[in-house]
């Protein structure tokens, strides 16, 4: 059984997921190994919050180029879950 906080490393802050927020949709990037049942486990842990549904997603990392050698580079790949929570749940973390 893993720690829930290897689970969960950190969450996405940008404008797309704080325009989720109305929808009660939360954003956090996991570890690649996740499954959503532990991310599930990971955020009603946590938080103390119910969770009605988790969708993932792998975001493949951008090649980048090399202003001084001229050659490429590879940005990280990260693993993103979408959380749903239910009604009345709110994560204070996201709360400005």
């Amino acid at each position: 059984m893993k720690d829930h906080r290897d689970v969960i490393i950190r969450p996405v802050v940008s404008e797309k997921s704080y325009g989720l927020l109305e929808e009660n949709v939360y954003t956090f990037v996991v570890a690649p190994s996740a499954s959503k049942p532990e991310i599930r486990d990971a955020i009603e842990e946590i938080f103390d919050v119910s969770v009605l549904k988790v969708n993932t997603l792998n975001r493949k990392g951008k090649r980048k180029r090399n202003r001084r050698t001229g050659g490429f580079g590879q940005r990280s790949g990260q693993k993103r879950a979408l959380v749903t929570l239910a009604e009345g749940n709110s994560i204070d973390l996201f709360e400005a």
